[in-house]
């Protein structure tokens, strides 16, 4: 079963009253519906923001945020539900090393999961797979067009290297991933903002809810041959 994150804030709330009881997306950078997230959800997915904050630093020439401490306070109040998680704190273009010193730094244990950015070596993903029960994956550098060749060159590769025997070894989370769970890819779960940004224009948000909720992932990955694989065969 692939559990699906539906991005908020979603507005007006008579809109996201017609999603009662689905999974929820709920940014730190945008926290409006948390509240009721948790009281009608079935489960709350906490994002640390990085990605909106990177955005904005570069629309802003300035350096993306670098002290968390508000995030953690945050997340400390709502993972008291046992069915709430958050992304650990990341740098989005950062290297592998940058990323593991904000990793060291969370302080909810194995409530958070760590992210992978797709430009960093499958070395490091390997290793959190072998430490952390779930797993974020984020799209980034040349990888951050979700569903281009060189995205799905990269995933195969990834998928390759942590899926030997064909089973997963931990929780995969795609971020912005929910079209990716279309594609053969083993995700636990996925998350979108697609209702959030397009409800209006397609009118009828459980209906949105109710195709996406629908994909199903397998929890098996059949090895695919992607062009490392054969230069290293050779």
């Amino acid at each position: 079963m692939t559990m699906h994150y539906h991005g908020t804030p979603i507005t007006p709330r008579v809109v996201i009253v017609q999603l009662a009881g689905r999974c929820f997306c709920v940014s730190f950078e945008r926290p409006d519906d948390v509240e009721w997230c948790h009281r009608f959800g079935q489960s709350v997915m906490l994002d640390n923001g990085a990605f909106t904050d990177w955005q904005r630093a570069i629309r802003d020439d300035r350096a993306p945020r670098t002290n968390w401490n508000d995030f953690y306070e945050f997340c400390d109040k709502w993972l008291a539900y046992r069915t709430t998680w958050a992304v650990i704190p990341d740098v989005i273009m950062g290297d592998a090393e940058a990323n593991d010193a904000l990793m060291k730094q969370w302080p909810h244990g194995q409530r958070g999961a760590p992210v992978w950015h797709m430009h960093e070596p499958i070395e490091r993903l390997m290793r959190l797979c072998d430490e952390w029960e779930r797993v974020c994956i984020g799209s980034s550098a040349q990888y951050r067009v979700v569903g281009s060749d060189a995205w799905h060159s990269r995933m195969t590769l990834a998928m390759n290297s942590i899926c030997r025997t064909g089973r997963v070894p931990t929780w995969l989370h795609m971020l912005r991933g929910m079209n990716a769970a279309r594609w053969g890819y083993p995700f636990a779960s996925v998350d979108s903002t697609d209702i959030a940004r397009n409800h209006n224009r397609k009118n009828n948000p459980r209906e949105m809810a109710d195709t996406w909720d629908a994909i199903q992932c397998s929890p098996i990955w059949k090895r695919k041959y992607v062009q490392a694989d054969l230069l290293e065969a050779a």
